[in-house]
C-alpha cells in the first residue's frame, strides 16, 4: 500500500502492543507516518518492517530534530513524556497524543472508562460481563488485553476500557459516557515527580464525561467536573438515595442502591470487602450507561474474578492459598489484606508473601493491617529488606526463590490460615512479569508435600 502524501505526518513512538496497533490503524487508512523506538533492536522491529513496507523506522535514542518533522506524536504508554527529545518537539508545537484519542475519533458507541491504582482490571471485566448478560454487543480492552484501536467495530454497542495513568497522560478527547477513578494510592513514583502528577494523570479520565462515578471511601477520587455532569458514588457505607453501598438485610450484608437491597454478598463468588466495592463500582457504571439491574446482578453471581487478582488457588496443607501477583503496589496489597482479613475467623491469620521492585514506594501502610490480620511475612526480591524495615508488627523471613517462599509459608501456616501472594512490588528483578510470578506461585503450591 502506498502512503498518501500529507503535511500532517505522524510519528509513532514505541513498538509495543500500543505502538503496533497505532501503526496498523494508520497504515490501513493510508495515512503518512514513521516510527521510532528508544531501543537499538526492539523485538518487534522485523515484524514492523514486514507489515509496513516503506514506512521508516528509527531505533535508538530519540532525535528531537526528527520528531519536529511530525505534526503529531502518538506516544506509547511505556515511553515517558519527560524524554528531552519529546519535550523539545512539544515545545516547538508538535501535538502530543496517543491511541485513545485516535480511538475516540472513530468510536461510534458509548464508552465506559475505568482507571484507579487498583482493581481496574476486575471492574472492567465485570462491567463487560454485565453488558454481555444484558445482551449488549460489548467490546472490552485497553490497558487490559486488546489495544483499543483493535477493538474498533461499527457493530459495537458499548466499549468498556481500562485505562492506565500512562495512557491518560496523552488522552485529550475521551468524553466517556461514564468514567471512574476507583481509588488512588502511591504508584509509579519512579515515573511521576509527585503524587500530584500521578493524581492529575488519573483525573484526565473525567474530561468531558457524561457521568462521573466516585468512591465515597477515597476523597482522592472526587473530580472537578463541569456543572451539570451526572454523579454516582459507591462505597462500603450505607448509601444515600440513588447511590451504591452496603446495608444489613435479612441477617446478612447486601449490595444496595439507596435503601433498596440488591444482592446478598454471600451469593457472589468473589470474596472480601474489596470485591464488594468492585461490585458496587461496576453496578454504578452499568446503571450510568443504561444496563438493566437484573442481568447485572446475575453476572455478579457467576463472576469468579480474574486470574492473578486475589485468585483462589487451593485448599492445601490445611491453609487457603491466594494468588494476587497483580498486586504490584501498596494499595493493591492493602486492599487484599483488608478484604481477605475480614473473612478470617477465630485464630486464623494471613501469611503474606511480598517483595520485588518497589518503584520508589514506602511500605509502612502495610504495618497496621499485618498487625491486625497477619501471622508472618515471607519476603522476596530486591526490596525485601525495605519491607522488613517498614513492616515491624509481625515477624519476617527472607526467601531467595518462589519455591522457598511457598515452603516457608507452609511451615508457618496454621489451620484455616490464608497464604497470600500479594507482593506490593513489580516483578522484574526475578520474573519476566507478574503473570510468570503468579504461575511460579501456583506451581509451587501444587507441588507442596502435605503430611
Amino acid at each position: 500500500m502506498s502512503l498518501i502524501a500529507t503535511d500532517k505526518k505522524r510519528v509513532v513512538i514505541g513498538l509495543g502492543q500500543t505502538g503496533m496497533a497505532c501503526a496498523r490503524y494508520l497504515f490501513a487508512r493510508g495515512q503518512a507516518f514513521f516510527a521510532c523506538d528508544t531501543r537499538d533492536n526492539p523485538p518487534a522491529a522485523d515484524q514492523f518492517r514486514r507489515e509496513f513496507p516503506g514506512v521508516p523506522l528509527y531505533c535508538g535514542p530519540l532525535d528531537a530534530e526528527l520528531l519536529c518533522q511530525a505534526a503529531e506524536i502518538l506516544l506509547s504508554p511505556g515511553v515517558a513524556q519527560a524524554d528531552p527529545a519529546i519535550r523539545q518537539a512539544v515545545a516547538q508545537g508538535v501535538r502530543l497524543s496517543g491511541d485513545i484519542d485516535l480511538f475516540c475519533q472513530q468510536a461510534k458507541a458509548p464508552i465506559v472508562a475505568i482507571t484507579g491504582s487498583n482493581a481496574k482490571s476486575t471492574v472492567t471485566s465485570l462491567v463487560g460481563e454485565m453488558a454481555e448478560a444484558a445482551g449488549v454487543n460489548v467490546r472490552v480492552g485497553g490497558n487490559l488485553g486488546t489495544p483499543v484501536l483493535d477493538l474498533l467495530d461499527d457493530s459495537a454497542e458499548l466499549y468498556v476500557l481500562e485505562l492506565s495513568s500512562f495512557q491518560l497522560e496523552t488522552t485529550n478527547d475521551l468524553r466517556a459516557a461514564a468514567a471512574t477513578v476507583l481509588n488512588i494510592s502511591p504508584d509509579h513514583l519512579d515515573r511521576y515527580d509527585s503524587m500530584q502528577g500521578y493524581h492529575a494523570a488519573k483525573h484526565r479520565i473525567f474530561r468531558g464525561c457524561s457521568c462521573a462515578v466516585t468512591n465515597r471511601d477515597d476523597a482522592l477520587t472526587q473530580p472537578l467536573v463541569a456543572t451539570g455532569t451526572k454523579m454516582r458514588s459507591f462505597g462500603l457505607s450505607k448509601p444515600d438515595l440513588n447511590q451504591f453501598g452496603l446495608i444489613g438485610h435479612q441477617g446478612g450484608t447486601w449490595l444496595a442502591r439507596g435503601l433498596e437491597p440488591l444482592l446478598d454478598v454471600r451469593e457472589m463468588k468473589i470474596r472480601g470487602s474489596h470485591n464488594q466495592a468492585n461490585a458496587l463500582a461496576a453496578l454504578a457504571l452499568g446503571e450510568a450507561v443504561g444496563l438493566p439491574m437484573a442481568p447485572m446482578l446475575e453476572a455478579l453471581k457467576t463472576f469468579a474474578g480474574l486470574k492473578h487478582r486475589c485468585q483462589w488457588v487451593a485448599s492445601k496443607c490445611g491453609a487457603e492459598w491466594y494468588n494476587d501477583t497483580k498486586g504490584t503496589n501498596v494499595g493493591a496489597t492493602l486492599a487484599a489484606l483488608n478484604g481477605l482479613g475480614a473473612t478470617l475467623e477465630g485464630e486464623e491469620k494471613i501469611i503474606l508473601i511480598a517483595g520485588g521492585v518497589g518503584k520508589g514506594q514506602t511500605f509502612d501502610e502495610l504495618d497496621a493491617p499485618m498487625g491486625r490480620f497477619g501471622r508472618e511475612l515471607v519476603l522476596i526480591g530486591e526490596d525485601a529488606p525495605k519491607l522488613a524495615a517498614e513492616i515491624t508488627s509481625v515477624p519476617h523471613r527472607f526467601a531467595t526463590s518462589m519455591d522457598e517462599a511457598v515452603a516457608l509459608a507452609n511451615s508457618i501456616a496454621g489451620p484455616g490460615d490464608i497464604v497470600l501472594l500479594s507482593p506490593a512490588c513489580a516483578s522484574f528483578d526475578m520474573f519476566s512479569g507478574y503473570p510468570a510470578r503468579g504461575e511460579a506461585f501456583v506451581s509451587a503450591v501444587e507441588e507442596l508435600p502435605c503430611d
